[in-house]
């Protein structure tokens, strides 16, 4: 069953907010696998507001170390694209599923499963990304694992919204 999360709390009477990116590397999303279910990724994206002041890059990785993030709630904060489907399996918590990281972590080993690089350009009001994976170049996060994505915009801060939509295997 294929679920999606975004940065942010799902969206109730107000539209989902975009967060922040900062100037130094951050988490934007975090999703946690427990000790028995992977996940497999079939698309993740992200769009920012404005354009960031400086070259930047928005990542997709699985780490072995969590983030401290704002935390998700399970039966919210993913959304089942079956509408009859059980909520996920993810871990959620502050060092678990969620957003808007305040703490990266010390990070000793990353599988990275893709990688963008923002131009600024001051003519555009903003950039979008989408990648849908092939099924035999799915990307596979393993148990006990971190999948984040994470955003660098080293000079001017931009506003962002991503999103992971992924299935849960085994």
């Amino acid at each position: 069953m294929p679920f999606t999360v975004w940065n942010g709390p799902a969206p109730t009477t107000a539209a989902l907010q975009s967060v922040t990116t900062g100037t130094a590397i951050k988490t934007m999303l975090q999703v946690a696998t427990p000790s028995t279910t992977q996940i497999q990724i079939l698309e993740w994206g992200f769009s920012l507001d404005d354009p960031p002041g400086a070259d930047g890059v928005v990542e997709l990785l699985q780490t072995d170390v969590a983030a401290t993030v704002t935390a998700h709630v399970a039966a919210t904060g993913f959304v089942n694209l079956d509408p009859n489907g059980p909520t996920t399996l993810m871990t959620v918590g502050t060092s678990a599923s969620g957003y808007t990281a305040s703490a990266e972590g010390s990070i000793t080993a990353t599988r990275p499963f893709d990688a963008v690089s923002l131009s600024s350009v001051s003519s555009e009001s903003g950039l979008q990304y989408v990648r849908t994976f092939m099924p035999d170049d799915r990307p596979t996060v393993a148990v006990s694992r971190f999948l984040r994505v994470r955003a660098t915009t080293p000079t001017t801060a931009s506003d962002m919204r991503c999103w992971v939509t992924f299935q849960q295997v085994g």
